[in-house]
């Protein structure tokens, strides 16, 4: 009786760990801002951009590339998450705070633009860079100097980029605003002339410009049109989150992370990124 008492009492055991197994781990909708209590969670999901070369690229073989993935996967290290512990799920800009208000992503490293508008519904840490809107023209286009010249000529940016709009309600309000789903359709129609000109941030155009298949088709006007700065969108009134993610950002740069990702995504173009702004968020 005892030895069947002894065996019984470890199958209860087992059963027991089995299901404290089972319901231990996280959902990619879990409300935890990391590691806590000394458990580490499962994953973590973070919003990136899939089709910009240089910030946020899934590549053919489905690695991903550029200096937001750098970014992401520091912070995510910081917060207790290892880089097989990461899942990337697009982001594409008309889809940023849905993704984040509905829980599908933690955080949102995605070329995205602080502004009180967006701050209405997320809040952001950071900035963690500043970057300058811009234009992309053909490289044999000398009709394009400055944004009053995109009056009755095409323009293309992105669904839910703040860009076009600067240009349509400010700079040239006579512009033909064409808005498509992502960049690269933009660059396409840029190609076939199907669209005058595409319009992004500096950091982005540069990006696809230095692609091997784009080198000398496309040139960068030169235009500082407005400021850009990067922050990293999360859920709103996560206050320990954003403190986590400051404080990581903070490190990158302290430790020199930052500058060795924008040399390695932004020195092949040619294209000279600022120092690390100042983190304003959440102070």
């Amino acid at each position: 009786m005892k030895l069947f008492k002894a065996g019984a009492a470890a199958a209860v055991s087992v059963v027991l760990a089995l299901t404290a197994t089972a319901c231990g781990g996280s959902s990619d909708k879990a409300s935890d801002s990391g590691a806590s209590g000394g458990a580490k969670k499962d994953k973590i999901v973070i919003g990136i951009k899939f089709d910009q070369p240089g910030l946020g690229l899934k590549n053919p073989d489905g690695k991903f590339t550029g200096f937001d993935v750098d970014v992401a996967t520091y912070v995510a290290k910081e917060l207790g998450y290892q880089p097989n512990q990461i899942e990337f799920k697009q982001a594409v800009s008309a889809e940023r705070e849905n993704l984040i208000a509905n829980g599908d992503v933690k955080l949102v490293v995605a070329t995205y633009t602080i502004n009180d508008k967006r701050k209405a519904k997320v809040d952001f840490a950071g900035p963690y860079f500043k970057a300058h809107q811009d234009m992309l023209v053909r490289a044999d286009d000398t009709s394009i100097t400055k944004a009053e010249d995109l009056n009755k000529k095409k323009l293309c940016s992105v669904t839910g980029s703040t860009s076009a709009q600067n240009i349509k309600t400010k700079l040239a309000p006579d512009a033909d605003l064409r808005e498509y789903p992502g960049y690269s359709e933009c660059l396409t129609g840029l190609e076939n002339k199907a669209v005058d000109a595409l319009t992004t941030d500096n950091s982005i155009l540069a990006g696809f410009a230095a692609q091997e298949k784009n080198k000398g088709k496309f040139k960068l006007v030169g235009l500082n049109l407005s400021d850009e700065p990067y922050g990293i969108g999360l859920k709103k009134g996560d206050k320990d989150l954003q403190t986590k993610v400051n404080a990581a950002l903070k490190k990158m740069v302290e430790d020199g992370s930052w500058q060795k990702s924008v040399d390695a995504n932004f020195g092949p173009a040619g294209y000279k990124a600022e120092p690390a702004p100042q983190i304003t968020e959440g102070s």
